[in-house]
């Protein structure tokens, strides 16, 4: 996988084109057909613990052409709290309150929703890259109507030092001193344990790619691209110049 992974980048990094045409829509990853009977987002979960890398991986995998990546994070940090929804979620957030499940996915389809009828994130071409949400086993329930998950990646890493490390470098870097105590850290690892990590168990063995978050985060991507290319969606979409 060492070998695919490079080769894999520079498979992915080939010019933009337009779609050939002339190719018959059964042929495409996402036919017509497939549009008018379901409007899920053929998706890749970017899983794992804080510090695991996977928000860098999501972002370096959303440089790639044919793939939107999509954080949870910014999300929230892009609410309009002018709208319905957005006022649903002020309503629990400004009190200091967990905000609902349904509310959290329903905010997160209306951001995806936006990129789609502004024709920044082109679902019928484009894979959906996401990190940070499902954040838990509800979640990723409520979600089955939006997303279909081809794969998810688990950026695992069990040294807990190893995380502590990176979350406390991160914290300083991005002057968050608060984030960098030892306490708010110990507190963020137990929440995933607790909520988070569940989601792994939601979804089929099948598709769960373990990927050693431990490593250089060249050899993660590489691991993860090499993955990619070997699935039939990938072999799929290749066959077109886009």
């Amino acid at each position: 996988m060492s070998r695919e992974g490079p080769a894999a980048l520079q498979g992915l990094s080939a010019e933009k084109g337009l779609v050939n045409c002339s190719l018959p829509t059964d042929h495409l990853p996402f036919s017509m057909n497939d549009k008018e009977t379901s409007k899920r987002f053929q998706t890749f979960l970017i899983f794992g613990a804080p510090g695991s890398g996977k928000g860098t991986q999501g972002i370096i995998l959303g440089t790639i052409p044919r793939f939107y990546h999509c954080s949870c994070g910014e999300v929230f940090r892009s609410i309009d709290t002018r709208t319905p929804i957005g006022m649903e979620f002020l309503k629990y957030s400004s009190k200091g309150e967990l905000v609902p499940d349904t509310v959290t996915v329903d905010l997160w389809n209306e951001s995806i929703e936006s990129r789609v009828a502004s024709n920044v994130f082109k679902p019928d071409i484009d894979f959906l890259v996401l990190d940070g949400i499902p954040r838990n086993p509800r979640q990723a329930e409520i979600m089955e109507a939006y997303i279909d998950v081809i794969q998810v990646f688990h950026l695992s890493c069990p040294d807990r030092g190893e995380l502590s490390r990176r979350l406390k470098k991160r914290a300083i870097k991005d002057n968050r001193l608060d984030d960098a105590n030892d306490d708010v850290i110990k507190n963020r690892l137990q929440v995933y344990e607790n909520e988070s990590k569940p989601v792994l168990d939601y979804y089929s063995s099948s598709i769960v790619n373990e990927i050693d978050a431990s490593q250089p985060p060249v050899k993660v991507l590489s691991d993860i691209l090499g993955a990619i290319m070997a699935l039939d969606a990938w072999q799929d979409i290749s066959v077109l110049k886009v």
